[in-house]
């Protein structure tokens, strides 16, 4: 999976690949840019079924479906 996480010294935002099983054991990526230990995740909004954020649209930055429930078409 993939985790964004933001450094604590120099304000860098970056992804980090990581399983289930290596966050459950306490990650704690470096920093790419400053080589920082002192990183904490963000937490981001999660979009499921397609329902509405705060900024409008379908909530997962994807066009909506061609055909299908929620599509209008059928």
């Amino acid at each position: 999976m993939i985790y964004d996480y933001k450094c604590r010294q120099c304000g860098e935002v970056f992804e980090v690949w990581a399983t289930l099983s290596e966050k459950e054991k306490g990650l704690q990526p470096e920093c790419p840019k400053c080589q920082s230990k002192e990183t904490k995740q963000m937490m981001g909004a999660l979009s499921i079924g397609g329902g509405s954020t705060k900024s409008g649209g379908n909530g997962g930055g994807m066009p909506p479906p061609v055909c299908g429930p929620g599509a209008g078409c059928c």
